[in-house]
């Protein structure tokens, strides 16, 4: 798990550093994947009618709902690696 959680944190910090800034989808992806990572299940209630982002966000985020942690982690790193 530890090897697992540094090369999370090293997907984390290239995330920020990548030749081009991946689309919408993409990004709210790797949002999702960050999220079920550091906080497990989306939680409290979806975001108003009013707030797409949030809203886009949290569904994303919701929809990995029973993933867990590691395997959340997982799949961020793998994106990471395939956008770089």
């Amino acid at each position: 798990m530890d090897d697992l959680k540094q090369q999370f944190d090293r997907a984390v910090a290239d995330s920020k550093n990548l030749a081009e800034r991946p689309d919408g989808a993409t990004l709210l992806k790797l949002y999702a994947l960050f999220k079920q990572s550091s906080s497990g299940d989306a939680s409290g209630e979806r975001p108003g009618i009013t707030d797409f982002v949030a809203q886009a966000k949290w569904d994303a985020w919701n929809g990995l709902r029973g993933i867990s942690s590691e395997d959340a982690m997982k799949r961020y790193v793998a994106l990471v690696n395939e956008l770089k």
